[in-house]
């Protein structure tokens, strides 16, 4: 699934060059103080932490059901230009899933994800739980 192309990760204007996600400073995304509004940060974390899934598991492609089960986002700087969102996990999390996937056919993974702008600020942090099941 090309992330890009979910209607409301459109509307708002995420754009993919590689394998990271940006959203560009726009009036339509501002919030009251003309900062990048926090439903719009978290929007490009959530879809970012997606993509990295699908990286990390290609051959689960179209096999599988992928579900946000939880997540934790804490805003630390305004965002008042371009920003652009990495994705991470450590290799022990991703034996521990691929561990647990293989004997239940479902599992739990968290991906964390940094939220910096051009300029290499830190404006928000994240961590998606998702659940992965076996269609």
């Amino acid at each position: 699934m090309q992330v890009t192309e979910i209607p409301f990760v459109k509307l708002i204007g995420i754009e993919q060059e590689k394998n990271n996600l940006s959203l560009r400073f726009d009036s339509k995304i501002l919030n009251h103080i003309k900062t990048i509004h926090a439903s719009a940060q978290f929007t490009l974390a959530e879809t970012q932490s997606g993509l990295f899934l699908q990286e990390l598991f290609p051959d689960l492609e179209k096999k599988v059901i992928p579900v946000l089960r939880d997540s934790q986002i804490k805003f630390k700087k305004p965002a008042v230009e371009m920003i652009t969102a990495y994705s991470k996990v450590s290799e022990d999390i991703i034996i521990k899933f691929k561990e647990q996937f293989t004997r239940k056919n479902r599992g739990t993974i968290q991906i964390e994800v940094d939220i910096k702008d051009i300029n290499g600020l830190l404006t928000s942090q994240a961590v998606f739980t998702w659940f992965i099941q076996k269609i």
